[in-house]
């Protein structure tokens, strides 16, 4: 049976929370028969999204609010 588990993916500073926020990932490994099939990402979030969701002004994409903010992004 396949297995789901949640592990960071990046560590980095935001500026709209002002301390370190994660970026993780929700991945699902195969069952122990199908040993060569890689793990695939099923879903992302950020540590702090929730919290960001409940400011009065627009934050970034993780917390569903600003799609054009994406601070995990590659600069």
């Amino acid at each position: 049976m396949a297995e789901k588990y949640w592990e960071t993916i990046k560590v980095q500073f935001c500026d709209h929370v002002g301390c370190e926020v994660s970026l993780d990932g929700e991945f699902v490994y195969p069952a122990e028969f199908l040993p060569d099939q890689p793990a695939r990402l099923v879903s992302q979030r950020c540590s702090r999204g929730l919290d960001c969701n409940q400011w009065n002004n627009m934050t970034c994409v993780w917390a569903g609010t600003n799609p054009t903010h994406d601070p995990f992004s590659q600069k």
